[in-house]
């Protein structure tokens, strides 16, 4: 999607997104942008996060960019500090990072495995720890974070879907934990999704079939059907909505 629609969802608001260098990421930082919020996007890959902000300056949008390894704990330390520094506040944090190796069981090395948990899972604990003592001060916040329906169904890549059922397990017991705090945190859940995550999966024309037989919906989602989903939960529309699973995966769970 080129253009994002222009409105005051989280006007006042200032986010960080992490992995918002391309895909979801991208999509979710230009999509709060153009919906009023101060966004700290967040990347790796600082070539494609640079190509972000100026899109969202393109568009009138106000952002920051910090290259940023979700794994690290310093990093995220840094990354809060000076998103309040530079916008005051911090009132939401999207944990979209991740990365999708294709290994299957029998072929997953330790580091194969010790990687993708840093990057999927231990990025979003790392997250959440990093923004709790803010959101505490402030009397509430919100973390949306990005699971995958791997963490629902079956599927080859062990480790991927080790992860990604990690953080619904994350994400539940932070809402519980800190519900009264008015702290609130929910998952999204996409399907199929045309980005550069899973474009060399997609090119296998095996692969492809295989996934395409599995969606009932005819075509593969975007990223901006995950991205307007994590508004919603990120907005005060969902604010009675916790340890909530939002599914976006054009019906492949539903057998």
């Amino acid at each position: 999607m080129d253009q994002f629609e222009q409105g005051r969802r989280l006007a006042g608001k200032v986010a960080i997104v992490t992995g918002a260098g391309s895909g979801i990421g991208a999509a979710t930082a230009r999509l709060f942008a153009a919906q009023g919020a101060s966004v700290a996007a967040t990347d790796v890959n600082v070539a494609a996060l640079t190509q972000t902000l100026d899109r969202i300056k393109a568009d009138g949008g106000d952002a920051v960019s910090f290259h940023h390894d979700v794994s690290a704990q310093s990093a995220w330390d840094d990354v809060v500090r000076e998103t309040i520094g530079r916008f005051g506040k911090l009132d939401i944090l999207v944990n979209n990072a991740g990365i999708h190796p294709e290994a299957q069981l029998g072929n997953i090395t330790l580091e194969d495995w010790n990687r993708i948990l840093a990057v999927d899972l231990t990025g979003p604990f790392l997250g959440t720890q990093a923004v709790l003592p803010t959101f505490l001060k402030n009397g509430g916040g919100v973390i949306v974070n990005v699971s995958s329906v791997s963490a629902m169904v079956a599927g080859p890549f062990t480790h991927y879907n080790s992860a990604k059922a990690g953080v619904r397990a994350l994400t539940r017991s932070t809402a519980w934990m800190y519900a009264k705090q008015r702290i609130r945190a929910n998952a999204v859940y996409p399907g199929l999704i045309e980005t550069n995550l899973t474009k060399s999966a997609l090119a296998n024309p095996e692969i492809r079939a295989r996934l395409e037989a599995g969606t009932p919906m005819p075509n593969f989602g975007e990223a901006a059907d995950i991205a307007y989903g994590i508004l919603y939960l990120a907005s005060d529309e969902a604010k009675f909505v916790t340890g909530s699973d939002l599914v976006i995966d054009g019906g492949r769970t539903l057998k």
